[in-house]
């Protein structure tokens, strides 16, 4: 099971530096727990910010990095994530390609960066497999803010457990893995594990808990799932 941490440092409470302080005391928190992925989404920074504050992330990541070091990416800034020397980007579905990402990864002389896509749609997952994406970030599964959630059946013609229709069967289902995301919980998880999803991606289920916890009772019900 795949675990996707993605930061938000607003919903820390403090000062700015306050909570850039907190967001790092996280990011340490989730490597020593064995978060697999985080994605650094404070899209709210300028570009040079977000290189200081992607950079002190890598080096949070390194340091506090046990026998499997989580891979940091960094939303939507390719730029920043070759400056900064993180692991990959995570992209979304109105940005750049992801084959035509890793061109520019390639230029810069990273050979293999990790590349998620953010979907919406099953056709959506499949474009971003046929652009090679790593993996693809699939919500909102569940209702979320008074939104409505597409549920776990189109999750699991997401993750191709299902025949798509149409254009979304222009491009068959491969290996990429699916990772569901929007109003997961620990409650939830077992359903979106059992719909196909390869993890689960999420801001408040890791940011606003103890996330060795989180991640022990995931992987007992992933376990659970699975039988």
């Amino acid at each position: 099971m795949i675990s996707y941490y993605i930061t938000d440092r607003k919903q820390f409470p403090g000062t700015a530096a306050e909570q850039r302080a907190r967001l790092l005391a996280k990011i340490a928190e989730a490597t020593r727990a064995g978060v697999d992925l985080i994605q650094l989404r404070e899209k709210d920074l300028p570009a040079r910010d977000l290189e200081a504050l992607a950079r002190e992330a890598v080096r949070v990541v390194r340091e506090n990095a046990g026998g499997k070091r989580a891979r940091l990416l960094i939303n939507s800034r390719v730029d920043v994530a070759i400056a900064a020397e993180a692991d990959g980007v995570h992209l979304r579905g109105d940005d750049l390609a992801a084959n035509e990402a890793r061109v520019i990864f390639a230029k810069a002389g990273v050979r293999k960066p990790l590349i998620g896509v953010s979907c919406h749609s099953v056709s959506q997952v499949r474009l971003a497999e046929s652009h090679g994406a790593d993996f693809a970030v699939f919500g909102p599964v569940f209702e979320k803010s008074g939104a409505p959630g597409q549920g776990v059946a189109t999750l699991r013609a997401a993750c191709g457990q299902v025949p798509a229709p149409g254009v979304e069967a222009a491009v068959p289902a491969g290996q990429m893995p699916v990772l569901a995301l929007g109003g997961v919980t620990q409650d939830n998880a077992a359903a979106c594990l059992q719909a196909g999803a390869a993890g689960v991606a999420a801001i408040r289920l890791f940011q606003e808990n103890d996330i060795a916890s989180i991640l022990e009772d995931l992987k007992s019900r992933h376990k659970d799932a699975g039988k």
